[in-house]
């Protein structure tokens, strides 16, 4: 496993600690930082910028080699951290906790960790990762006029008061797309010089704003429509397997939606959110695995296999099929056989 220490919270400066193990390259524009790494140790890219009011950006977008353990020592500070994943996952270690948890995709996170403890944050291997961090050091922060914080809930006004007694920190909350497009369009941010500097500025500023949102609807217990809880995933979990075992019934959204107890908008987000497909996508990629399987260890017909997987009509099966795989059921079944 790679181990790569931070012994700070600085942007820059953990970009320059990064790459003394990284040994990429970093570029400076416009007081943005982007530290850039094609090698034995993996790629990618990581960004970071600072604002005002204590606030900073670091933003990964990397894939490494090998599992890599970062681990961030961060002294008298207590930063409160706002944490989302766009893509992957990653795992979270405190010194001050025992265990460890798992961040998810599109799940809302915010922490807050104990002065002279270290966090430690581990990137899986082979794996694509994307997250992005908002630090924001409440001693500043609250410096900021009309910060407007007396609105927020108890638990995130008491970190920014810094009141020790609330530490460590943490909210481990729903799993929200808005906030995930958000982060999309700071990502693909295509300006230059001062305007990119403050869209970005003003951009950050409004996905705080909307994790401190889904952070008061959460403890409230108020649901949001583009939002789904840990129980709404467990059911559309529980749904795939029902639609595994049942893969050759018709299986309509709205009848799905009714078995989960959901609407069929929030079971369209919620195979968005763990699939990254719509469910009749992710039903039919289903079949054509299931299809594929049958094709090569039984000796049923195509045509046999078409109504397995509840299909109707052969020639569109071997359309679909055609795309997924790039070769028609028939010539398939004579390749595998053939090997």
């Amino acid at each position: 496993m790679q181990r790569i220490e931070i012994r700070s919270i600085d942007g820059a400066e953990i970009l320059q600690q990064l790459n003394e193990f990284l040994e990429g390259n970093i570029v400076e524009q416009w007081g943005e930082y982007v530290l850039e790494f094609d090698n034995k140790f993996g790629k990618g890219s990581i960004r970071s910028i600072a604002f005002d009011w204590g606030i900073t950006l670091v933003d990964y977008n990397v894939n490494f080699t090998e599992d890599t353990k970062i681990i961030f020592s961060v002294g008298n500070a207590s930063p409160i951290e706002f944490i989302f994943i766009s893509e992957g996952s990653l795992e979270y270690q405190n010194s001050s906790r025992e265990g460890s948890y798992s961040f998810e995709r599109y799940q809302n996170i915010i922490i807050s960790s104990e002065k002279l403890s270290k966090e430690t944050y581990i990137f899986p291997n082979n794996t694509s990762v994307k997250v992005n961090f908002i630090y924001v050091l409440p001693g500043k922060f609250i410096k900021r006029r009309n910060n407007n914080l007396t609105y927020l809930s108890k638990g995130l006004l008491s970190l920014f008061n810094q009141e020790e007694d609330v530490l460590p920190y943490k909210h481990f909350g729903n799993y929200n797309l808005k906030i995930a497009d958000q982060i999309r369009q700071l990502q693909e941010s295509y300006d230059h010089g001062i305007v990119r500097t403050l869209s970005i500025e003003g951009q950050l500023n409004l996905i705080m704003a909307m994790q401190m949102l889904e952070h008061y609807n959460y403890e409230n217990n108020l649901g949001l429509p583009e939002s789904l809880s840990r129980y709404d995933i467990k059911r559309i979990h529980n749904l795939s397997g029902y639609i595994m075992d049942n893969i050759s019934e018709p299986l309509s959204v709205s009848a799905l939606a009714t078995r989960a107890g959901m609407s069929p908008k929030k079971l369209q987000l919620g195979f968005k959110v763990l699939y990254s497909k719509s469910v009749n996508e992710y039903i039919r990629q289903l079949k054509l695995e299931i299809s594929r399987d049958y094709i090569k260890n039984t000796n049923d017909s195509i045509s046999e296999i078409v109504y397995k997987i509840g299909l109707k009509s052969r020639s569109y099966f071997s359309k679909i099929f055609f795309e997924r795989y790039g070769i028609l059921p028939t010539e398939y079944r004579k390749k595998v056989r053939k090997e």
